[in-house]
């Protein structure tokens, strides 16, 4: 949206107070985010008074999927934008912009939008470190997800497509490439190509100037040993695996449409950590599932502290609309969930802590970010088992480097999830 924008001669600004438009991009995974995207739009309209903001729209998935309820119940909203109109964004601001017209105000249709590399892009963050879609849409039916609903069954690009835009971003610059979708296992799938990520991972390891390719959102299906070889074989892709697994209770797997139970999972896990050494292992789970027991959650209790991943993420449990979760029985209190989420935090942070103190007295290769968050007296990196905005940092007391260089740094120090050290020659 704002390559179109920019290149059909709207000028950007950081400042919403400045803005004549103002373009909310909504989320609508969860309720959390759910709210916050609302929140936000009404935080925005206020600037209708106290700014120069003369028109407000929501665009993204929450607009997807709710349209005409966000229309009535926020009056402050002149548009919505779904998720299959992103590339038409600067032509719906010039159709709203028209004086004494009668506007269309819904611009929503079935999402079969997906971006090319000949799509205008402009990015605000670190010019070193890129987000590549390589697919959208969802073909699967986890009970608990909306995902199909907002974003439609899966479309992948061609490899051709992802590789020239790779180009294009390492000729900018571009160390390291982030490759996302909903579901990254599969893509390729409706395509025709079999073990398409493979495939397409062969391509992008050819560009010569990237640096750390880093694939997201691994379901925990159809990952073949072939895949698994090209991680520990091929330098340029990070040892970091990040696979959301849910839970590990069969029943509960079994009542989340997830396929494979607890002993393809536990497998697949020796299988990944057997063949690509010193894996960064990252992965999710949702507590308050509807019938998820004290057994249950015990059982995951004991099965992450077991499992000692790198990272965990925990979400709780909620109820969106037209999924068949919400018709499940025996749903969980929030109070609860919130209760199995820090219990299940606490546990992963005593493995957090420990995994990280043992790096101290290592040296690692450390992408350079730049000055740190914190103070402008450290710089700030990550090493491979280190995604951007996700996972922690390293911070750096001693030596010079430029955001985007890759130096050798040991470490010193280690706090829960961030490390410390000084660049060594």
């Amino acid at each position: 949206m704002l390559g179109s924008l920019v290149r059909e001669g709207f000028r950007l600004t950081g400042n919403p107070q400045e803005a004549e438009i103002v373009i909310i991009n909504t989320c609508g995974f969860i309720e959390e985010a759910k709210q916050e995207s609302i929140n936000t739009i009404i935080e925005h309209g206020e600037l209708k008074q106290s700014g120069r903001c003369r028109l407000l729209i929501a665009a993204g998935c929450l607009a997807q999927r709710y349209q005409r309820d966000l229309l009535q119940q926020l009056p402050e909203l002149d548009a919505v934008v779904g998720t299959g109109e992103f590339g038409k964004i600067a032509a719906i601001c010039r159709d709203l912009l028209q004086p004494k017209r009668r506007h269309r105000r819904l611009w929503v249709s079935r999402p079969p939008y997906l971006y090319d590399e000949s799509a205008p892009r402009l990015r605000l963050g670190a010019q070193h470190s890129a987000y590549v879609k390589i697919a959208e849409g969802c073909n699967r039916n986890c009970a608990f997800c909306a995902i199909p609903l907002m974003r439609g069954k899966q479309r992948s690009r061609p490899i051709e497509s992802i590789v020239a835009e790779a180009r294009r971003l390492a000729d900018e610059g571009v160390k390291e490439l982030n490759l996302i979708s909903q579901d990254t296992i599969n893509y390729g799938v409706d395509l025709g190509i079999r073990q398409g990520l493979v495939s397409l991972l062969r391509e992008l390891v050819r560009i010569k100037d990237l640096r750390w390719i880093r694939p997201f959102y691994l379901y925990p299906q159809q990952v073949t040993d072939e895949l698994l070889d090209l991680y520990a074989g091929e330098e340029k892709i990070t040892k970091y695996i990040d696979m959301p697994l849910q839970h590990i209770n069969d029943a509960v797997l079994k009542a989340m449409h997830r396929l494979g139970d607890r002993t393809a999972i536990e497998r697949l896990i020796d299988r990944i950590r057997t063949r690509i050494p010193g894996v960064t292992f990252r992965t999710a789970f949702i507590v308050g599932f509807p019938g998820e027991t004290e057994a249950a959650f015990a059982e995951l209790k004991t099965f992450v502290a077991q499992a000692a991943f790198d990272r965990v993420a925990v979400f709780l449990y909620s109820d969106e609309e037209d999924t068949p979760a919400v018709r499940l029985p025996n749903h969980v209190d929030r109070s609860l969930m919130e209760e199995r989420r820090n219990e299940l935090l606490a546990i992963q942070e005593t493995i957090a802590t420990a995994k990280s103190r043992e790096k101290v007295g290592s040296v690692l290769e450390v992408l350079v970010d730049g000055p740190s968050e914190e103070t402008d007296l450290l710089l700030e990196g990550r090493h491979e088992g280190l995604a951007p905005e996700i996972d922690g940092v390293v911070y750096i007391n001693d030596g010079t480097a430029s955001p985007g260089e890759l130096v050798k740094v040991e470490i010193t120090d280690a706090s829960t999830y961030d490390l410390v050290g000084h660049i060594v020659s």
